[in-house]
Parts: C-alpha cells; structure tokens; sequence
C-alpha cells in the first residue's frame, strides 16, 4: 500500500489543477450539480481521515514522563493543534476531538486486536463516506446527553439503527444489535441528513428514556433567559434562550402576522384611536371578601429576595412568554386557521395520567416533559390534545374551561398580583390556575381560580408552594425552606382592598 501522506498529496495536486483552470466556470447546471456530488464524496472522506487520524493517536500513559502527542510538536492540547494543522477554529477542532473519542479502537491487551468503538455502525458509517462529522455528531448528541441512563445494549441497537437510516436502509432485525446488516431486500431511500440524524436520535431517546425530559427541562428551566443588547445602528440586539413552549408560542404568532392573508404586523410608532364613550373594559364584578384578615396573613412585600430568586434576563424571558399568551388572545391579533394563534401541545393519555414521558409542541423538534401539558393546559390561549399510544386522537380540549373576561376580571381585583408572596406581577399580566385542576373535575369558577404569573404556574408542581381555596378566599403554603411551620397562610394584598360596598357602588356605575 501506497504512503497514505503521498497519496493524499497527489489528490493536492489533482484539485489545485481543477482550481487554477477556468473549466469549473464553463460547465453545464448538470455537470456543477455532479461536481457537487463528487466534492461531497470527497469532503466526507477527508473528515474520515482526519477523525481516524486523531482518533489513533496514542494516549500518554499515566506517569511515564513521556509527553503527549501534541506537546511534541509545541501545543499543549489536541485542539490548538488541530486548529493550527487545519486551519480551522476552536469550534471545529472541538468538533473533530469529539467524533474522535467515539469511533476510538482500543487494542486488546490479550489478544492484540483491534476493539470495537463506542459507537461500531457509525465509525464504519464515517470511514465508507456516508456520513461526516456533522452527521456523526448529530446522531449521537441526543443519546450521550442521555448519559447512563441509556444502557450499553441499547446505545449499539441505536447505532446500528442510526447508521443503517444514514445509508437511506433499516436494519433488519433490531434485535441483533451493533453487527445488524442493513435489510438488503428492503428499499434503499435517500441518505439521511445531519438534521435527519438528530431528530431520529431524539425519537429513539425518548423511547429509552422516557424520563429524561425531567433533568433535561430543569436544566431548561436555570438557562432560559432574555437580554437586551446596547443600542447600536438605532437597533437593540436581542439574546437569550427561549424555552420550547415559549418557542412554539412565538413561532405561532410570526405564523399569524406573516400569513399572505393579512397585512403583516403593525409598522413600529404610535398609533392613535378614538376612545369609547363608556368604561366598560375598566369596570368589575363584586367579590366578596371571603375570609378576612388574620395573624396568618402573609406579607406582599420580599425584602430578602428569598422567594423569587429569578435572574433579570430570566424574569425577562417569563415576561416575554406572558406576553406571548396574551397576545394571542388579543382582539388585534391576525386569525390564523379562523382562531386564535393557538399553541397545541401533544401527550398521550398515559404519559397525562401518570406525569411521565413527553410532550410535544406543534412546530417544536424538542420534546418537552408532560408538565408542560398540565400547565398549558390550565393556561388561556392553548388548546390540548389527547392521544393514546397508538397515535389515535381521543381528546380536545375547548375553550369552556377557559375564565371568561368577567371572571378574569374578578379575580384580578380580588388577588391584585401573582398570588404567591414576594412576586409583584400584576394579576392582569398572570394567568388563572385551577386550583382543583380542570382535568380532574374542577370548575371553572372565580372560586377556583387564581391569578398567577407565567413562571410560578409553570413551576407550581416542583417549586414546593402549594395552594388551596376556602369558601372562595385562597390560603398558600410555602415550602418548608422558606416557612418551617408549613401552615396554610392568606396572602396579604399589596394595599388595602375596597371595601365591598365601594365595589357593588362601582358595579352599579357600569
């Protein structure tokens, strides 16, 4: 066999020949496309060379003095001389690390032959040129981020599966593991993409674990966040990290304000229009006080900052999704399929039941774990379907459950704010909780209800506050960190409510 190093250089020059003539220039739309082809053929399987490469390096034993592959030619790790031999930056020598670490081959002590790699079916997927680096990492992301709670078996029945879809074949027994063939008599489609790659990873990991959608969305819930940039040509940047129902939500409305049926969203600037002759939107109905005030109230304000311990980019975030689920209730919103932008989120009857599996949010790739449905549920502005295992609809939700505007109204006056104490978000910007939950029997009833904002709704099952409701007047019970005593406490109203009689007088002024 040829030096491999002598090889690769006479494809050197064989391209810099192509390169230097003008012949690319002068070829037809059919013959670019098959160039095309070909230089993805060949892209390909230098990426396997460079993967191979890297992944054959041998590991400095522990102790021996003796210095690493990298420190004998002056860098002190493999990425900074990848990015210096490649000519590429850290992001792609960190890419090309870590495809290395997973079709590494380890010799065998005993035997002196070669290993199989972590992943066996995509290393041989890699080394044939059907897939790429990109390829490669895209279909073991979602598995790895699964860590060990995906076992060894099932990571090889994944693999095979993952290298047979990259070749456009299934394999043909999914239980004959990392050495499965691909189904020979089957049809061959089109080669899988990265894209394609990923979202297959993602169906098998829910598969194997169901449950991992819970670490995943706490992980979800500490990075999401909203910042605003300084201003900079008269624009602010916007970043920050959307959770996916906060996406899906917004992916909505663009929906609506671009359908070609509509004139598209409204020009930025002030506009002006004639205000009504009466006050109804400002009028509300009596509530009575319910139970009054004790030595159990609880105080609105939270000097300490121990309730809400949200970041600004974080409470940012959860103000930008109340905004969303307002939004799409408004009157000026564009319709789109004749209703409201409406966020539909996914789950089977099973997984709803129970509280374990996944969710999904139409137009979102990333699944979301069930308490996303729970609370979407409960919130205005969403719809929510029902399936059973078999995909099968059995269940849709409608908009009885959903607080009438003079319910919402009268629970606003009565709470004033987000319910749970320290958190000042106005109760017109919260959301109605069904205290006794919709689902399970509970009415749709200013007794029932109360205001809380986005972020304590969405995080009400896990954060340890707890709410119930007697004789219409609601109690909180915080978590055990924050009132050892754990007793059912009324919150106290950041100033003093009216009295019943000044609300009928402001009734009967409607």
């Amino acid at each position: 066999m040829n030096n491999p190093v002598e090889v690769l250089g006479q494809v050197v020059a064989d391209l810099d020949a192509v390169l230097r003539s003008d012949v690319i220039a002068r070829l037809g739309d059919d013959e670019k496309m098959g160039l095309l082809r070909v230089a993805g053929e060949v892209q390909r399987r230098v990426e396997a060379v460079v993967v191979e490469t890297v992944a054959s390096v041998d590991e400095r034993p522990a102790g021996s003095g003796e210095p690493a592959f990298c420190g004998r030619y002056g860098c002190r790790t493999v990425n900074e001389l990848l990015q210096r031999v490649l000519r590429t930056d850290a992001a792609g020598a960190g890419r090309v690390v870590k495809a290395a670490k997973a079709v590494r081959r380890e010799v065998g002590v005993s035997s002196g032959a070669w290993l199989p790699a972590r992943w066996p079916a995509l290393r041989v997927a890699l080394v044939d040129g059907t897939i790429g680096v990109a390829g490669l990492l895209a279909a073991i992301g979602p598995i790895e981020q699964a860590g060990s709670r995906v076992g060894t078996a099932d990571r090889l029945r994944a693999d095979a599966e993952l290298a047979a879809y990259a070749r456009g074949t299934s394999v043909a027994d999914p239980d004959a593991g990392a050495d499965a063939e691909p189904d020979a008599g089957g049809d061959v489609g089109p080669a899988a993409t990265p894209e394609d790659l990923r979202l297959l990873a993602q169906v098998i990991v829910q598969y194997l674990d169901p449950d991992g959608a819970e670490p995943a969305d706490d992980i979800a819930m500490r990075v999401r966040g909203l910042t605003l940039g300084r201003a900079k040509d008269g624009v602010i940047p916007v970043r920050g990290r959307l959770l996916p129902e906060v996406a899906g939500q917004l992916q909505r409305l663009f929906d609506a304000y671009l359908n070609p049926k509509v004139d598209g969203p409204p020009v930025p600037g002030v506009m002006f229009r004639p205000s009504d002759a009466t006050n109804s939107e400002t009028n509300s109905e009596t509530l009575d006080d319910g139970a009054g005030m004790d030595d159990d109230a609880l105080p609105s304000g939270d000097p300490g900052r121990m309730v809400d311990t949200r970041s600004r980019s974080q409470k940012q975030h959860d103000t930008l999704a109340a905004i969303l689920g307002i939004a799409a209730r408004h009157d000026d919103t564009p319709r789109l399929g004749g209703g409201a932008p409406t966020l539909v989120v996914s789950v089977t009857a099973d997984d709803y039941t129970t509280g374990r599996g996944w969710a999904h949010i139409d137009g979102i790739d990333t699944p979301v774990p069930t308490r996303v449905a729970v609370h979407t549920a409960c919130a205005g502005g969403v719809q929510r379907v029902l399936f059973d295992p078999h995909g099968r609809i059995i269940g849709i939700s409608t908009t009885d459950r959903i607080f009438t505007a003079h319910q919402r109204r009268a629970i606003t006056l009565r709470d004033r704010e987000c319910l749970i104490p320290g958190c000042h978000v106005p109760a017109t910007w919260c959301e109605i909780h069904h205290v006794h939950e919709h689902a399970h029997g509970g009415p749709t009833h200013t007794d029932n209800g109360v205001a809380l904002c986005w972020h304590h709704h969405r995080t009400l099952d896990t954060s340890g506050w707890e709410i119930r409701m007697r004789h219409g007047t609601p109690h909180v019970r915080g978590p055990a960190w924050w009132d050892p005593t754990r007793r059912w406490r009324t919150p106290r109203p950041p100033t003093p409510r009216p009295a019943p009689e000044a609300c009928r007088s402001t009734a009967l002024r409607a």
